[in-house]
């Protein structure tokens, strides 16, 4: 018994996935406050029995695990395309570019913002934004150890999340933060700002 332990973790990972595939096409279709556990249930194959147990608690808990995975996936990947910035202005511009070329292009997230459900402006300001700052600091941290003392890499970060959700929510006519040249001109002054700090605080 214990050697088939392993395979059966395996197939309820792959099942678990299949799920949060279901809930995230199903939101697609119907939009985020109309979907049941019966259209997960439908759409993924899955009996309402097992998606209750894979998710004790239903619905709530079912959504909260689609946007913990969407939101680690989200930074898995920004980390990935940023990992070979060559300066702190490169490695803040990359982010900032890709973070918010990601955040236009996800069509479920924009379309529920047109449709103006305010659960999904809740998980982006009030009730979400301390999860997104925690997990960006978490992925994005470690990339700036070769220009920045940990003290000030944190509150940066932190900056740096907040600057690109509140663009996103609400575009500047000024700066088109997807834009390489202007995101890089808007962001200038924001590193030169920081560096001499950083440069005073580690001599």
């Amino acid at each position: 018994m214990t050697s088939g332990t392993p395979q059966v973790r395996s197939d309820f990972r792959t099942i678990e996935d299949r799920v949060l595939d279901a809930l995230h096409s199903s939101i697609e279709k119907w939009g985020l406050d109309k979907v049941t556990i019966d259209d997960v249930a439908q759409v993924s194959g899955v009996s309402r029995a097992t998606i209750y147990r894979m998710f004790p608690g239903g619905r709530e808990v079912l959504f909260e695990a689609l946007r913990v995975r969407n939101l680690n996936e989200f930074f898995t990947g920004l980390r990935s395309a940023v990992d070979s910035s060559a300066s702190l202005l490169d490695l803040v511009v990359d982010i900032t570019v890709h973070a918010t070329r990601e955040l236009r292009s996800d069509e479920q997230l924009v379309a529920m913002l047109a449709n103006e459900e305010a659960g999904v402006l809740r998980d982006l300001t009030v009730d979400g934004l301390p999860r997104i700052i925690s997990v960006a600091s978490s992925y994005l941290r470690p990339l700036f150890d070769d220009y920045l003392p940990r003290e000030a890499s944190g509150p940066f970060v932190d900056l740096l999340a907040r600057l690109v959700i509140s663009h996103f929510l609400a575009p500047s006519d000024h700066v088109d933060l997807s834009d390489r040249d202007s995101a890089r001109q808007f962001l200038v002054p924001l590193v030169t700002l920081i560096e001499p700090v950083t440069e005073g605080a580690t001599s």
